[in-house]
């Protein structure tokens, strides 16, 4: 199975000059915790509920003057939406991450791949191969901030 046939395909984007409170009512209207991040027809970053309420609201960042960009994450991690389902599943527990923007091969945003596609729409030992690299980081910061 490919990454296309799993992938949520109903993605909005916002933009690195919207404010983290625009972009937070886009999540709202679409019930999503992600949004990838456009600029000039590339895809410059994500930006994720856990983004807005750690490196700004948690930091008195005033939610209708602090710009995406400020919090967003770079450096994107993504599939094409032709690579096999099993590739989507290593990359996010090597990446310990729970959603990856898909791309087709021309590098255009078609999707999001999320642990719940994973689950819902493959077969379970994916999703758990996913979730058991996640998990471990998670485990792992628990125990630092305990320490």
């Amino acid at each position: 199975m490919q990454v296309r046939e799993i992938m949520s395909k109903n993605v909005r984007l916002t933009s690195p000059a919207d404010t983290i409170e625009q972009a937070a009512k886009l999540m709202n209207q679409v019930d999503c915790g992600c949004l990838p991040v456009g600029e000039n027809d590339r895809l410059v970053g994500i930006i994720t509920d856990r983004d807005i309420t750690l490196r700004a609201v948690a930091k008195g960042k005033a939610p209708k003057q602090c710009k995406v960009r400020e919090v967003m994450s770079k450096g994107i991690k993504y599939v094409f939406e032709d690579d096999p389902a099993e590739a989507a599943a290593e990359s996010m527990s090597k990446l310990r991450l729970r959603r990856l923007p898909v791309l087709n091969r021309e590098k255009r945003l078609v999707g999001i791949v999320a642990l719940g596609d994973l689950a819902t729409r493959q077969d379970g030992p994916l999703a758990s191969h996913a979730l058991h690299g996640v998990s471990e980081t998670n485990a792992m910061r628990h125990q630092q901030q305990a320490s």
